[in-house]
């Protein structure tokens, strides 16, 4: 007779359902949910971090090209005379990978930038253009004086003049 009580132990507990270790598809689903909402709410906002850190990078290459043409004027272009990138970057003035960002395929931190320098070479202008709306939302610019101006974004375009544009406050 002691036999039968342990056989029923053990029937019952071969009819009571096991649950099984883990979790349970409508937790997991949930988790997903919810990852996909701090994903949505925290993008934009990584997006806009990455465009302003763009933005900051080219106008501090703006402000490198400047302060190496004026460098360029003092010690190789006689007094009066400015170089292009190309130039610049021969007599070391600038880095090769700020010099050659002037397609998109070889933009610097979303940027292209271009020189332009007067026929008589004793002026220039220095533009800097996202190649994207992702990128950076405006354009910007220097010359002679060394007085950086943002400019409405233009794609792909750097502007050649600081005309129409509006002296950064920084």
């Amino acid at each position: 007779m002691t036999d039968r009580p342990d056989q029923r132990k053990t029937q019952a507990r071969r009819r009571r359902p096991r649950r099984a270790g883990g979790f349970s598809l409508i937790e997991l689903l949930i988790v997903v949910a919810i990852i996909g909402i701090i994903a949505a709410l925290s993008i934009p906002n990584l997006l806009a971090s990455r465009r302003a850190a763009n933005e900051a990078s080219a106008i501090s290459a703006i402000r490198t090209i400047s302060s190496a043409q004026e460098a360029y004027r003092a010690t190789k272009g006689g007094g009066s005379g400015f170089g292009n990138l190309d130039v610049l970057v021969e007599a070391k003035m600038i880095d090769s990978a700020l010099g050659t960002s002037t397609t998109a395929d070889r933009a610097k931190s979303g940027y292209i930038f271009s020189v332009v320098t007067s026929d008589s070479g004793t002026a220039f202008c220095a533009g800097a253009a996202p190649t994207s709306l992702n990128a950076g939302q405006r354009n910007f610019s220097s010359d002679t004086p060394g007085v950086i101006y943002q400019h409405p974004v233009a794609v792909g375009n750097p502007p050649t003049s600081t005309a129409g544009g509006v002296p950064l406050r920084n």
